[in-house]
């Protein structure tokens, strides 16, 4: 799913709000837990999951067409981690969508 895809199904959920402001809170969220991640905070969703940043080192990598060594600089990288009820819900648990 992309966010315009999931801006749309949460707008067809909720025709009570115009689908800018449905845009607007997508984006808000988004860039709330981008910002948080930036400064090095977790961000938990319960239920959902919890992003975090990793620091991966520096290394040796190889090019992958010429085989010759190149050095790769550490680096942040995100991390999604599925919480309890998600990782259920997608082994077979209760379907809540259309609740």
């Amino acid at each position: 799913m992309t966010k315009s895809e999931l801006i749309a199904r949460l707008a067809a959920r909720n025709p009570h709000l115009f689908q800018r402001d449905v845009e607007r809170i997508v984006s808000t969220i988004f860039d709330e837990i981008t910002r948080a991640l930036a400064r090095g905070d977790r961000v938990e969703l319960r239920g959902f999951g919890a992003f975090s940043v990793k620091e991966r080192e520096a290394r040796t990598g190889r090019n992958p067409r010429t085989g010759e060594a190149v050095p790769v600089a550490e680096k942040a990288v995100p991390f999604f981690k599925t919480g309890k009820q998600l990782r259920e819900r997608l082994n077979g648990g209760v379907d809540h969508e259309h609740d």
